[in-house]
């Protein structure tokens, strides 16, 4: 590629034992078992309510998943809401918006620059921050701008519940350290913050 320029740098979630014992010995186990069969007794009431730990708490709640739109000379994101039903957890959460952000956009003109087939392989949040782990197809494909702009995506989106959250990307389970034919180095971990510091000039987020 002509004129190629350096790389640009982004410093960068009932089975249990039971045991019976019977003690029963000589007469003593006859009489018992005389008792047992003649007295009329109440069978004991079991309860099959369940305890409050094991109620499911899932919950339906909003996320945001980011598109890509141009305006004039710059490439700006879009965020998109929706709803996601039967999550119980952030991880949860997190993990359908990637799902529906890599589908693609299916309504306006928002666009996305993430290759079609690209699939999560895992998504998870520890204490370092949100750690996302992408299919090789996320990689192929695309200029500068192209990359910028996935790469914006999977940053907004993965920092979609906590906007300061760090994001480690990995791709087929390692670091995803060099993006595009051009050559835009990541650096781990990756903020909001960062990115628009790089790029504020030509993306808007």
């Amino acid at each position: 590629m002509e004129n190629q320029q350096p790389a640009r740098r982004i410093p960068v979630g009932v089975a249990a034992g039971l045991s019976a014992a019977i003690l029963a010995a000589g007469s003593g186990g006859a009489w018992w078992m005389w008792n047992s069969l003649t007295s009329s007794t109440t069978p004991p009431v079991v309860n099959t309510s369940p305890s409050p730990q094991s109620a499911q708490t899932s919950t339906a709640q909003k996320v945001q998943v980011y598109w890509l739109d141009e305006a004039d000379t710059q490439i700006k994101l879009v965020p998109s809401s929706i709803t996601l039903e039967n999550v119980n957890n952030q991880r949860e959460v997190l993990e359908g918006a990637f799902h529906r952000l890599l589908a693609g956009p299916t309504e306006g003109t928002a666009s996305s620059t993430i290759p079609q087939g690209t699939r999560l392989r895992n998504i998870s949040i520890a204490s370092d921050g949100v750690h996302v782990d992408l299919s090789p197809e996320f990689t192929s494909g695309g200029g500068s701008a192209s990359m910028m702009g996935r790469l914006a995506q999977v940053l907004y989106t993965a920092t979609s519940l906590d906007p300061t959250a760090k994001v480690w990307i990995d791709v087929e389970g390692k670091p995803l350290e060099e993006l595009g034919g051009e050559g835009i180095v990541v650096d781990r971990p990756m903020t909001r913050k960062i990115f628009e510091q790089e790029f504020g000039e030509s993306f808007k987020p």
